[in-house]
């Protein structure tokens, strides 16, 4: 797993222009978190990398590109203000520090309420909506013990699993990790909840105030989750299920993946029977998920540049190679490196050209895949 490395101090925003201009690098068309990161490393600065985008979108063949409107941002930023909500930037002191090491971090989070929360180890909690009555009465008894051990507990703010886990730690201080705007509650019947989890514990999201959420954008809160989180618990979830997209965005960054097992005949536990049968902890309290913890150190990565014997080629030609590489199932940018034969550093120029082109995309973990 390729971590993100802290920004220098001196390229965090720090005035209002600042801020503005960081959303507006965020909010521009086909820049997602990945090209985001890729943008500053190469211009070393929000401004230089807004400069520089139409002139990337004009190589990469994308004609009147035009970088998000400076109104729009100022507009989502006021309104953030207004509501009381605080922006988190990567790099920053109170940014997650395990969600700054995933390789699709959101450059900016928006969170209402207690930040120390974010500070203690974390736990995360999902599992189906239709939840069973055992199975929410075992998530509560799980949510409780672990916070009650020193843990945040996470989840998503769905109904069902997601609920109770919350329900259980409000006072203790939960995270909750949503897929629209703070100020949008959704589902509806957890109103009461959105209101009262920032008195202790934190709402965040990396959307702006007043958006709906809809189908792809809970993936993208599914992989916030993943990434904030030491270990993920599956309570209960179906086979094909966003409990289970959360359980393989974990894995995928190398976090801990337990799962309570349930009845073969229950649809509800499928899921969890499939995580433990492929290797997942099985996991039946609190205690158990508290041993179960892998105990991990983050050394700092170094990238080992070596010499690649291959000729730079021609642009349409690398473009046309790395195309065929990929399909509708995504893949890692490794392997597109590896099966290509390109150089790293000229890999990631023509994948940032083909995701301006809106060929390709990027999905939750930073995985490739030719656009929909």
């Amino acid at each position: 797993m390729m971590t993100q490395t802290a920004l220098p101090l001196d390229q965090l925003p720090k005035t209002q222009t600042d801020y503005i201009n960081w959303i507006r690098l965020i909010r521009s068309r086909r820049v997602g978190p990945t090209t985001f990161h890729r943008l500053l490393r190469t211009h070393e600065t929000v401004t230089a990398a807004l400069a520089a985008l139409p002139l990337i979108a004009k190589q990469a063949g994308v004609s009147n590109y035009a970088v998000c409107p400076f109104d729009i941002a100022e507009a989502e930023f006021i309104e953030a203000q207004h509501k009381g909500y605080q922006p988190l930037c990567i790099g920053s002191r109170d940014y997650p520090a395990l969600l700054a090491q995933t390789s699709d971090a959101p450059p900016l989070l928006w969170a209402k309420g207690n930040l120390s929360c974010l500070a203690k180890p974390t736990i995360a909690i999902v599992g189906a909506r239709n939840a069973s009555s055992l199975g929410r009465r075992m998530t509560q008894t799980i949510a409780e013990g672990l916070a009650k051990a020193g843990y945040s507990v996470l989840s998503g703010l769905a109904r069902g699993i997601d609920a109770s886990a919350h329900q259980a730690t409000l006072k203790q201080g939960t995270i909750a990790v949503v897929a629209g705007g703070l100020d949008v509650y959704y589902p509806r019947e957890n109103q009461q909840l959105y209101q009262d989890i920032p008195d202790n514990g934190i709402l965040l999201t990396e959307q702006p105030a007043g958006l709906i959420p809809q189908a792809r954008h809970f993936p993208m809160r599914n992989r916030i989750i993943a990434g904030l989180a030491q270990a993920v618990v599956v309570m209960e979830g179906a086979a094909r299920s966003g409990s289970l997209i959360t359980a393989r965005n974990a894995l995928d960054i190398g976090r801990d993946v337990m799962a309570i097992p349930g009845h073969p005949f229950d649809g509800r536990a499928a899921g969890c029977n499939f995580l433990i049968r492929d290797g997942a902890v099985l996991v039946r309290s609190a205690k158990d998920v508290i041993g179960a913890l892998t105990i991990t150190t983050h050394p700092k990565h170094t990238k080992i540049i070596t010499r690649n014997k291959v000729m730079d080629i021609p642009t349409a030609e690398a473009h046309a190679k790395i195309l065929t590489l990929l399909s509708a199932s995504a893949i890692t940018e490794d392997i597109v490196i590896r099966d290509s034969g390109l150089p790293a550093c000229t890999v990631a120029q023509h994948l940032m050209d083909l995701e301006m082109k809106g060929q390709i995309e990027r999905q939750p973990g930073g995985m490739l895949a030719l656009a929909s």
